[in-house]
This record gives C-alpha cells, sequence and structure tokens, in this order.
C-alpha cells in the first residue's frame, strides 16, 4: 500500500485497483494520456449516477483531449459492472474496497447525514498529465457543471 499521498506537481504514486474491463488497473496505464481519476461515494445513488452520465456524455470529447477517465469507489467489483452496464458508461470503474487510492488522494472524510457523523469518500476529481503528475484537483464537487470544468482544464494541458 502506497505511504505517499498524491500533491500537486507531483507524480502519483503507483496502485493498483481491481478495473470494470477486468484488469487491474495503475496510474502507469494512462501513460501518455491525461487521466481524469473521479472519486464518488456510492454506485446508483443520486448525484452519483448524475456524475457518471455527465463524465459518459463528454467522453467523446474527453478522447479528443487526450484524456483517459477512471471513476473510483469503495463499492466492489460486482456493484461496479452492473452500474457501468445500467448507463453504458465508456470508462472504467475502479473498486478499492480497501480504500488504498481513497487513502492516497486524501478523500475520506468526515460527513453528516440526518444528524450522525460517520466517514466517507468526499466526492473530488483528479486531473493527471500524460507524465503521471497530478496537474488539478477539485474537492467538494457540486455535480453541475462540474465535467464540462474538468474537460476544460484537461483541454489547457
Amino acid at each position: 500500500m502506497p505511504s505517499k499521498t498524491a500533491a500537486i506537481g507531483s507524480k502519483l504514486p503507483e496502485f493498483t485497483l481491481s478495473s470494470t474491463s477486468g484488469n487491474a488497473w495503475k496510474p502507469s496505464a494512462a501513460a501518455g494520456r491525461n487521466l481524469v481519476v473521479y472519486f464518488y461515494p456510492r454506485d446508483n445513488t443520486s448525484g452519483c449516477t448524475k456524475e457518471g452520465i455527465a463524465f459518459r456524455d463528454l467522453y467523446p470529447q474527453f478522447r479528443k483531449a487526450k484524456t483517459e477517465i477512471v471513476g473510483v469507489s469503495p463499492d466492489t467489483l460486482a456493484s461496479h459492472e452492473k452500474f457501468k452496464a445500467k448507463f453504458g458508461f465508456p470508462f472504467e470503474l475502479l473498486a478499492d474496497v480497501d480504500k488504498v487510492a481513497c487513502g492516497v488522494f486524501d478523500v475520506i472524510k468526515e460527513k453528516s447525514m440526518y444528524g450522525k457523523k460517520y466517514m466517507g469518500v468526499e466526492r473530488s476529481t483528479f486531473l493527471v498529465d500524460g507524465s503521471g503528475v497530478l496537474r488539478r484537483e477539485w474537492r467538494k464537487v457540486k455535480v453541475d457543471g462540474h465535467a464540462e470544468e474538468v474537460l476544460a482544464a484537461a483541454r489547457e494541458l
């Protein structure tokens, strides 16, 4: 498990997650292309579905900008496979059941629902350039307009 956390201007530490492609996924798999890593709390919830659909709908434009997308949550691979199929996501979803990537990107935060506090994934997005260096981060993401903002940033790289 990597002990390093990702920092703007630094190369991402290497880690491995299970992917809906059926293969193990590592950040180095995107070498030579930009990479959007978006973290979301849970499959099949309204905000997470809306965010995935926004990235799905802009996917051809991300590809033109030489940018890959991966979605990450602590859900199981089986849950991801159903979620991906249901909404036709053209990008991979990564199962971070042990919260390895969540730790690298420091996205586990205290949250509150119905007055109860708990630790969970803070909706966050990270943009990595083709040499594996973290260039931008968005934390406490609001879904509306977010995918468009990330696309604009990817085009600038």
